[in-house]
Order: structure tokens, then sequence, then C-alpha cells
């Protein structure tokens, strides 16, 4: 299965902000996430918790002096919220294969052990150079 399909669909919402790659800059994704979410009239948990992971990463490893980052929130039918986070590193990818194996990471890539416990499905797209898009999914419908 395309994994990417979901952001082919055509989204019954959107929302996109550039924010700077600082930690200030993480934790406003996570506060704007949580509002955009709340006037939806969607659930917020555990989105934000996804986006502030995603955040933190792109302002800590994906940081390029200068450049922001990119949070996109997007809900496409049947219900499922898609949350991208694109950086300027597009040479630095998070270290999929060690959440996979179940290998517990040191130091970094706590954060991505959360991400793959709390998303359905979550990967990385590469593009437009220079730049990255870590991307997770929720299916909302199966949700509480």
């Amino acid at each position: 299965m395309n994994r990417e399909i979901t952001a082919q669909r055509t989204p019954l919402h959107q929302f996109t902000v550039p924010l700077s790659a600082t930690r200030r800059g993480a934790r406003l994704a996570r506060l704007l996430a949580t509002e955009q979410l709340r006037s939806w009239g969607m659930p917020f948990d555990p989105a934000r918790l996804i986006v502030a992971e995603l955040a933190t990463n792109a302002a800590v490893h994906g940081r390029v002096p200068g450049r922001s980052f990119r949070l996109g929130l997007i809900v496409t039918a049947p219900a499922t919220l898609r949350i991208e986070v694109t950086d300027a590193r597009g040479e630095q990818l998070p270290p999929r294969a060690r959440v996979i194996a179940g290998v517990e990471p040191t130091g970094s890539g706590r954060g991505l052990v959360l991400v793959e416990a709390l998303a359905d499905r979550w990967g990385v797209r590469t593009g437009p150079v220079p730049c990255k898009t870590v991307w997770a999914e929720l299916d909302l419908g199966t949700r509480g």
C-alpha cells in the first residue's frame, strides 16, 4: 500500500505555518496545532505530542541558520489527520531503522520511538532539495 496516498486526497481541512527553527518555534508549533485542531472540533491528543516531537527534531536536528521549518496539518476523508514537519536539512534523515528494529536509541532519537508508538503510520519524504518532510498519520475513526 502506498503510504503517501493520504497526502494525495482532497483535504477537508488544511493548515500550514512557517516557524523559527528554535525550541520556541517548536513549542509554538504544539500550541498552534492544539488550537487549530480544537477549532476544527477534532481531538488534539495524541496529535499535539507528535507535533511536539517532530517540531523539536526540526529545531534541533534540522536547523539551518536563517531557515525556518514548516508545520502542516491536513485532514482528509475518511477521518485521517496527517502531520507534516518540513525542515531544511534533507541530508539529515531520522534514524527510522533503529526505531523499527526495537533498538533503544541513546541520546537523541527517543522522540521517534514515541512517534512510532502514537502514529498509525509515519515516514520521511525527501525534497525539494535541500528539504525533507517527516510525516505522521492518525486514523481518527479508530480512536476513542
